[in-house]
């Protein structure tokens, strides 16, 4: 069985490349995804790429996700800071995940501090850029599990 990534990127990651490069850099979404594909295609796993702006549609494809993946990596983006109902989410599903962010948002605002997902994740990586997601992924290919024959 082939494993497989979720790839969760939350509200105004969209506009990545765009918005306030002084922070984010002028990588594009697409660029990101791309390149985590071509990185998890190298080690035998499956990446599946979803953005939304919107917490239920999140929410919505974390449910659709159980059993289908191995692993989630997510950038919940503003929603890590405010959202039970990712975090409820996330352990709902029983998905082993990693949270992460291009920035390190102990260097920003106060509100950016708190996580709501933090506590409940394998790891957590924050400040390396999008190369964030490169260390993610690495991560969930030598440490994810094989879900079950039975979850499916």
């Amino acid at each position: 069985m082939a494993r497989s990534i979720l790839l969760i990127n939350g509200p105004n990651l969209n506009l990545l490349g765009t918005r306030e490069p002084h922070l984010y850099g002028s990588d594009t979404l697409d660029n990101v995804v791309s390149s985590a594909q071509k990185q998890a295609a190298s080690l035998s796993i499956a990446i599946d790429a979803f953005q939304s702006n919107h917490e239920g549609a999140i929410i919505d494809r974390i449910h659709a996700a159980r059993g289908k993946v191995d692993a989630v990596i997510i950038n919940a983006g503003a929603l890590t800071h405010t959202s039970v109902g990712i975090r409820d989410a996330l352990t709902g599903v029983d998905i082993p995940f990693v949270e992460v962010h291009v920035t390190n948002v102990h260097m920003r605002e106060s509100f950016r501090h708190q996580s709501y997902l933090s506590d409940k994740a394998e790891a957590v990586i924050c400040g390396l850029g999008v190369y964030g997601y490169t260390a993610s992924i690495e991560f969930a290919a030598r440490h994810m599990k094989p879900r079950k024959q039975s979850q499916l």
